[in-house]
């Protein structure tokens, strides 16, 4: 345990986290909403800090990073909890608990979490995922710098939901983001998340702005969020605000946690999988296998550059300085 970042402390030891856009009033001796962060006499306690749910090295495509680094290995770590009590939770065991009722972590300082990320030649760094990551935030801060003294990196793959403060502290430190963009919806984002949409707008924004490595990922459920109109103006405010080189990846949903609507069918993910390649230039389809919707396809020649088959990676049409080796073109990856 370790007393939180971000917050005030008000009358009768009572505490207001600002973490994250949830704000949570938090009574002594109770959670805030992400379960992980308690009050204790008036002090607020990250309960989940050293606290490891679960540890691989896993291909870098599985965070899902297409376009950064493309066939490393990433030591990727997770703990318990989450801002969010989206109904449709694909890591539910983890996400939708608490230190109290989840029994099955070990402790890690980080120094020895570092340790075990720079014995594998082959490894890049660390990925914080797995449950939601911003919620680990003393620990990931107390993490992410050491990694970088190894010369490794760092990843976060998060629902966005954090503040302007503690994102641009952490913006000090990570290397490459994958956003969870839920939905274009504020009425999706309450009904299904607890959550709201403008704060993970903003935290797109900022990192964008902080020039860090960003992909996208859409989970696509249906009846939902599966509206094309609405997914068409989400598409178009990702390549204004964000950029058309933006990589989006589309995800297919299997039935979870408190939802049971059936799978994503194969139509409507082609269908949004056109739509969205009309505005953006990288685009690719999770979850399922399709004939499209793999492979890194340069935007100008549209020669195939880099090929995927399962975690299986390829490159056959890329220069070592990142160009097509077909028309020249600079292909937007970072490695």
């Amino acid at each position: 345990m370790k007393e939180a970042a971000f917050y005030d402390k008000l009358e009768n030891k009572t505490i207001r986290c600002h973490l994250c856009p949830q704000n949570c009033l938090v009574a002594p001796n109770d959670y805030g909403h992400c379960k992980a962060r308690k009050n204790i006499d008036g002090t607020l306690i990250c309960e989940t800090y050293s606290l490891v749910s679960a540890m691989h090295t896993d291909p870098i495509e599985k965070k899902p990073l297409y376009h950064f680094y493309p066939g490393s290995e990433i030591f990727s770590i997770g703990s318990i909890g989450c801002n969010f009590r989206c109904n449709f939770c694909q890591n539910c065991e983890i996400s939708q608990t608490s230190v109290a009722e989840f029994r099955f972590t070990r402790k890690y300082t980080p120094e020895e979490i570092v340790f075990i990320a720079a014995k594998n030649p082959n490894n890049i760094g660390i990925a914080y995922t797995y449950n939601e990551p911003n919620i680990w935030y003393e620990f990931i801060m107390d993490v992410a710098p050491l990694v970088h003294e190894k010369k490794l990196k760092n990843v976060m793959v998060s629902n966005g939901y954090i503040n302007k403060e503690p994102l641009q502290n952490l913006l000090n430190y990570i290397d490459a983001f994958n956003i969870d963009l839920k939905a274009f919806d504020n009425y999706f984002y309450k009904k299904n998340t607890t959550a709201t949409l403008e704060p993970v707008k903003q935290t797109l924004i900022q990192i964008r702005k902080a020039n860090r490595h960003l992909e996208i990922t859409n989970l696509v459920i249906p009846t939902l969020n599966d509206n094309p109109k609405i997914f068409e103006e989400m598409i178009k405010w990702i390549a204004g605000e964000l950029g058309e080189t933006t990589v989006f990846h589309l995800s297919r949903y299997f039935p979870r946690y408190q939802l049971n609507i059936e799978a994503t069918p194969s139509n409507i993910l082609s269908n949004l999988f056109q739509i969205a390649t009309k505005h953006l230039k990288y685009v690719y389809l999770g979850n399922i296998n399709l004939a499209d919707g793999n492979d890194t396809i340069c935007p100008n020649c549209h020669s195939k550059v880099i090929l995927r088959e399962g975690y299986r990676i390829e490159t056959i049409g890329m220069t070592l300085d990142g160009k097509c080796s077909t028309c020249g073109n600079e292909i937007a990856i970072n490695s």
